[in-house]
């Protein structure tokens, strides 16, 4: 199967240390306004990055664009692949298919999906993230959308065995003030958020954002406008053959939070899950 090109964000990443001072200026103000940045004219985008029009032009080059034309269609097929539907993303895959089995293909993308998620997660915002969730004196907040609220669900189902102090917030986005109302500077917010990004989270982002409150965002490959406000922000590629998104790579990244954050509060989860047990035997929830 052929691997997908990778996007300007993993080439940017990918030679970062070959930029000059004047190049990595102009690629920061890319990825902090990613892929809007760079959508304008070769003459806008330098002036908002206060660079000059032929620094972009040779960054652009160092990343292996011909020229700009092609690092701006590129950015701009970016951008629809980010707000395409289910019926889009079907068509896509289909036009696309080789003639071998589903089952092959889906095989075959989920793992390279795991291998591209895995492969661009820096390992020390990893553990800072890890840090985070394990802070105990301050509360930990999880939240999902419409697609994403079952691996909140997950989320929250580990981590309130993990640690104390853990509120998972209810689908109804009506009820998030009441909770907004009592976060406070320190305190975790997990969120997840995919294409099309849901303009509810993204303003619950900002509100928590505004009171001190340390943002965790686990999202796609094109990452959500959460981003911008996010303390860490990992991405997980997620396209499949099929008309949804995965969330294979997504799952298998959050069972690597839950398990360092397990570490990270060991032995006082050692006693969480002792109680618990001894809880569950009381109640006869299991044979």
């Amino acid at each position: 199967m052929t691997k997908p090109a990778p996007t300007v964000r993993e080439l940017i990443r990918q030679h970062y240390s070959e930029l000059t001072q004047s190049e990595r200026k102009f690629a920061q103000a890319l990825l902090e306004n990613y892929p809007a940045a760079g959508l304008a004219s070769i003459t806008i985008v330098a002036s908002s990055a206060e660079v000059s029009t032929p620094t972009v032009a040779r960054m652009v080059q160092k990343l292996g664009f011909k020229g700009y034309p092609q690092f701006h269609q590129a950015l701009r097929s970016e951008l629809e692949a980010k707000g395409s539907g289910p019926t889009k993303r079907r068509e896509k895959w289909a036009a696309e298919a080789p003639d071998s089995h589903l089952l092959n293909r889906f095989a075959q993308t989920v793992t390279r999906n795991i291998e591209q998620t895995f492969s661009n997660i820096d390992t020390g915002s990893f553990d800072a993230a890890v840090a985070q969730l394990a802070d105990t004196e301050h509360q930990l907040y999880v939240v999902g959308g419409r697609i994403t609220r079952s691996l909140a669900d997950y989320a929250f189902t580990h981590f309130q065995a993990v640690r104390p102090k853990v509120t998972y917030l209810t689908a109804s986005s009506a009820t998030w003030p009441h909770y907004v109302l009592d976060m406070a500077a320190g305190d975790t917010l997990l969120l997840f958020d995919v294409r099309r990004y849901e303009a509810n989270l993204e303003r619950l982002a900002e509100l928590a954002a505004e009171r001190g409150v340390r943002l965790i965002l686990i999202t796609d490959q094109w990452a959500s406008p959460i981003a911008r406000v996010a303390h860490f922000s990992f991405n997980c590629w997620v396209e499949i053959p099929s008309a949804w998104d995965s969330n294979t790579s997504t799952m298998m990244l959050l069972e690597a939070l839950i398990a360092a954050t397990q570490e990270a509060c060991w032995p006082e989860t050692r006693d969480r899950y002792e109680r618990l047990d001894a809880l569950f035997d009381l109640t006869r929830l299991f044979r």
